[in-house]
């Protein structure tokens, strides 16, 4: 059962495999720059390719992914939001950040169009409404 404490997913051969492969290398390299006399420079060079491999790794994941899925996370809550209320999302999006809009998707449908108006009104942020949702509706396919 999700809900706004154990909603966080990970990407186990990122988070628990290639990070941890790519902290360990940086962190060699970095002690090998401090005590190899004679290779200090080759292994701070080292240190900074790991280092940029992984932050490069992290940032073109990370963007391509959320990109998408924000793109998808905004249509669907159109699609939800006219299907409820017979209304277009549209006119009240520019109110609404993108974390908004985020974290109503776990409302149900009874709560949505109550919660959506109270974020609006008193300018909820995402977790506020996070933790106004009674009856959370899991999310298991996001990125």
């Amino acid at each position: 059962m999700q809900s706004y404490k154990n909603h966080i997913r990970f990407y186990p051969a990122h988070h628990f495999i290639f990070y941890p492969t790519v902290g360990v290398l940086f962190a060699f390299a970095l002690r090998k720059a401090f005590t190899d006399e004679t290779n200090d420079a080759l292994w701070f060079f080292a240190a900074a390719i790991v280092f940029l491999i992984g932050w490069l790794s992290f940032m073109v994941r990370q963007h391509y992914g959320m990109t998408v899925q924000n793109r998808i996370v905004v249509l669907e809550m159109r699609l939800r939001y006219y299907v409820l209320t017979s209304q277009r999302l549209e006119p009240l999006e520019d109110n609404l950040t993108f974390g908004q809009i985020a974290a109503l998707r776990f409302a149900s449908d009874e709560e949505l169009p109550p919660l959506l108006q109270r974020a609006l009104s008193e300018n909820l942020s995402a977790t506020d409404i996070k933790k106004a949702i009674k009856n959370w509706l899991s999310d298991h396919r996001r990125i």
